[in-house]
């Protein structure tokens, strides 16, 4: 809840197109004091000096940790007040101030205690660059722009998979964990809520044939209906212990559903279940799991991994490319596995759940009506993003590669890895010289087999290092925050190896034909330039800002998970800790962020208003809470995705459900 009236000249965010969210500072409040706690680099520090950049805009939360009467206040050199909160008592509260950044800024105090709560305000020029100060090691790919992270999220998870939102809204987004539980977020509080509990529902992950293998089932998508306002419809897309029709020898059965929300919104209710598909599926592996309603046609779009498994196993089916027999990207006959599929949520073909589009490429031929684009190994991400479908999948041991899927393509597994010959022997460094580039005129007239518009090796692959193990997908960087960013293709890879978890970002430029120019983007705030994660899935919200989803565990186990929003590079020093009082000790206590409440000396009104790409403006506010939030949250307008612009692959999956080479 904003409070209105308490502020002197509180600035006012310039609009989208500059900046979607503002940055978030943290501090917390004592007479002897301010200390502070967010971004890292202040965490700790008295009075820390805020390097602060003009024209950028600005969330300083403050929590009163010794329950004296304090508030902030922002001044320049003469000592005029340029921005001002309530005075506020007692332990635990918390305001918050938003604010554009001017360079007439020179000093943040407390009105009450203006000797001992004190702390500069500096600027430097913005440096948007292609290179930073930070060692990086040797990588694939060029280096290319420098940027930083910003944690919004990070108490409580276990694997983040996805972001989403609602089409139309920003003031929630909405968290996807393996483990089996959506959580929703206000953007305004910072307060988590559970929006959905599907833990029970789910297979047993200690279910494992031994401790080398990685388990990739779970919770693995969520979509929106595009009229979710008014229907409160919503899909997921789990894995389930064997279900009917399930062979015995198969670990479990892949479920796509379709629930709904109460009236607010806030809540699933489990009874409006409605099963759409089910799949058996033979392995821990390779479940795909993105769902993503098309921006123009409106129907659901489905990616589904290969199964997993070795090829030439009982469990995969016969195609048409005899040395490689089984994999299920070739097969179109006998199951929906190693494919993207589209349905149709609103009509029902039959016996069936669901509609199939008219225009889907196999109607009225040989094949299952549900294929749209088919030739997978593990779809990993999907999304509508500048206009294309894009598809990331993961190799088998050798190259990733990254797909702009069209109606009726076949992308090449398990003929090719990548623009490769792939060689199904069970050593992973056997190679083909030479495969077919495409299908035999017998099936389906001699279709091609579709090149990827990025492709990488694996570490070891080729002379000098590789990119990475396991590609996750992404999106087109669409917001002028970070114009180093701005029409490129922003993806990532789980990690350099499995030993220390260094996901990586990349930005890919398209080209006329061929491959795409792609280089490997530098997280100036880390000391090796790399994520200090796996990286599990690159999000975005409506108003273009991307989002990296992170965990320090190679499993769905233990709460390290984390959410991290992409920011533009720092000036030398932005937001450092220049400045320690000697001898005073940080007596501030990191607490949850909390669930507002109306100051006393404020007019309650509606939570602030936030700056989308429509109409750019804002209301800036003093917001007095009790702090007792549940997880951590720091506020921005808000990650999500919107189902109309592109919400398809909201539901990105983990990287770690990809396989990590291997046949399993």
């Amino acid at each position: 809840m904003a409070a209105a009236g308490t502020l002197a000249g509180v600035g006012g965010l310039t609009g989208a197109a500059a900046q979607s969210q503002p940055e978030t500072i943290e501090l917390g409040g004592t007479t002897a004091g301010w200390v502070g706690r967010s971004p890292d680099r202040i965490d700790g520090a008295t009075n820390p000096t805020l390097h602060l950049e003009a024209g950028t805009d600005y969330r300083i939360t403050w929590t009163n940790t010794d329950g004296a009467p304090h508030n902030i206040e922002i001044h320049d050199t003469d000592g005029t007040v340029l921005e001002r909160t309530a005075v506020i008592s007692g332990e635990g509260k918390t305001q918050t101030l938003e604010f554009t950044a001017t360079e007439e800024m020179a000093t943040y105090l407390c009105e009450v205690h203006p000797t001992t709560m004190v702390g500069d305000v500096s600027f430097e020029p913005a440096t948007e660059t292609t290179t930073s100060g930070v060692e990086v090691n040797d990588s694939y790919f060029e280096m290319g722009p420098s940027i930083r992270t910003e944690t919004v999220a990070d108490e409580g998870l276990t694997a983040p998979l996805d972001l989403a939102m609602p089409p139309g809204e920003r003031g929630r987004f909405f968290v996807v964990d393996q483990v089996g539980q959506i959580y929703v977020y206000d953007t305004g509080s910072g307060e988590r809520e559970t929006f959905f509990d599907l833990g029970d529902q789910l297979i047993d992950f200690g279910s494992l044939p031994n401790e080398k293998v990685i388990d990739e089932r779970g919770l693995l998508g969520l979509a929106f209906h595009p009229n979710f306002a008014e229907n409160r419809k919503f899909y997921v897309a789990y894995s389930a212990p064997r279900r009917e029709g399930t062979p015995s020898n198969y670990t479990h059965t892949q479920v796509v559903e379709e629930y709904e929300a109460n009236e607010e919104g806030t809540r699933a209710l489990p009874g409006t279940q409605r099963p759409l598909l089910e799949m058996p599926s033979p392995y821990y592996t390779h479940n795909g799991g993105a769902l993503a309603f098309g921006p123009d046609d409106g129907y659901l779009y489905v990616s589904i991994g290969n199964g997993g498994g070795a090829l030439k196993s009982e469990k995969q089916v016969d195609d048409w490319y005899a040395p490689n027999r089984g994999g299920n990207g070739q097969d179109v006959g006998h199951n929906l596995l190693g494919s993207i599929l589209r349905i149709d949520v609103d009509t029902q073909d039959g016996e069936k759940a669901y509609g199939i589009p008219d225009d889907n490429p196999l109607v009225d031929d040989a094949g299952l009506d549900e294929h749209y684009a088919w030739g997978f190994r593990n779809p990993w991400r999907m999304g509508f993003s500048g206009g294309r479908l894009m598809a990331a999948d993961v190799g088998q041991a050798r190259y990733e590669e990254v797909d702009v899927v069209e109606k009726g393509g076949n992308y090449g597994w398990n003929v090719k890895e990548g623009t490769h010959c792939f060689a199904a022997t069970g050593t992973p460094g056997d190679t083909r010289a030479a495969c077919p580039s495409r299908t035999p005129d017998s099936v389906r007239g001699g279709e091609p087999l579709i090149d990827p518009v990025v492709e990488y090796p694996h570490p070891n692959v080729e002379d000098g290092p590789g990119a990475g193990i396991s590609v996750i997908g992404g999106y087109f960087y669409e917001n002028a925050t970070i114009p180093a960013l701005e029409g490129r293709y922003v993806f990532g890879d789980y990690s350099k190896g499995k030993a220390e978890p260094t996901g990586s970002l990349f930005a890919a430029t398209p080209t006329d034909e061929g491959q795409w120019s792609t280089e490997e983007i530098t997280l100036a705030d880390t000391d090796n330039g790399h994520l200090n994660g796996f990286l599990l899935c690159v999000g975005r919200d409506n108003d273009g800002e991307l989002y990296a989803l992170t965990t320090d565990e190679l499993g769905p186990t233990g709460e390290t998970g984390a959410v991290h929003r992409l920011r533009p590079p720092a000036t030398e020093g932005t937001t450092a800790a220049d400045t320690e009082t000697p001898g005073q000790p940080p007596t501030a206590t990191a607490t949850a962020e909390p669930t507002p409440t109306a100051t006393e000396t404020a007019t309650a009104t509606e939570e602030p208003t936030p700056t989308t790409a429509d109409t750019g403006t804002t209301t800036n506010a003093s917001n007095e809470t009790e702090d007792g939030g549940v997880g951590r949250f720091v506020p921005g307008s808000g990650p999500g995705f919107g189902v109309l612009a592109g919400l398809a692959g909201l539901v990105g999956i983990a990287a770690r459900l990809v396989s990590r080479g291997g046949d399993e």
